[in-house]
């Protein structure tokens, strides 16, 4: 999801740690080391990876282009292809019908069936474009806060598990109980009060 759309939905979260050696060099360096492969013209299923905020399919993190002011700008961006069940099935078919003419077969075995199954997905995959999802990121390094401009599940934990990648840093995603407990500066006593609480619910 964009940034500039006009209704968004956002993600809080709170990064543990600081860069390990130059700052901005390391973070240019995970950022193409973990940019996102194009497979429209590959059998692969998905892919994962950073893409440019500006230009998001046309990825580029040369100079400082991911910088706005006192923000690290970029976006995750997640490819998938799906091929329907029922063209698998179709082209499945087909396969096994060619296959049994070919060989003079009447039957074949679970292996051969398993073979022709996989190798039709893999040509399937292959010739189908992707679906791009582009998902925009702010982050506050001097503030050691992030925002990501998603709440579906898919795309948070996609995202925790890039940036722990591309970073070596961890993420933990900001709500209530983990506002109080890493952001509201509380003491000792307060932190073993609120480790006691317990959901409750205002509905009958």
């Amino acid at each position: 999801m964009s940034m500039l759309s006009s209704t968004v939905s956002v993600t809080r979260y709170l990064v543990e740690d600081k860069i390990k050696g130059p700052l901005i060099e390391t973070i240019t360096q995970g950022l193409k080391k973990n940019t996102i492969t194009d497979i429209d013209n590959e059998d692969m299923e998905k892919s994962v990876g950073w893409t440019s905020f500006n230009e998001p399919f046309k990825p580029d993190f040369e100079g400082s282009s991911f910088i706005i002011d006192n923000f690290f700008v970029f976006s995750l961006r997640i490819d998938r292809k799906k091929v329907p069940s029922k063209i698998i099935q179709k082209h499945y078919l087909q396969a096994i019908s060619k296959r049994l003419s070919s060989t003079g077969k009447q039957y074949l075995s679970r292996n051969e069936k398993a073979e022709i199954k996989e190798d039709v997905i893999q040509r399937l995959t292959k010739t189908i474009p992707a679906t791009p999802n582009v998902y925009d990121l702010l982050w506050n390094y001097e503030a050691s806060s992030l925002t990501f401009f998603s709440n579906q599940k898919a795309a948070n934990e996609e995202l925790e598990t890039l940036f722990g990648k591309s970073f070596e840093l961890s993420l933990i995603r900001l709500f209530p109980y983990t506002t109080a407990e890493f952001a509201a500066g509380l003491t000792d006593d307060q932190r073993d009060v609120l480790g006691k609480l317990s959901p409750f619910s205002f509905m009958e």
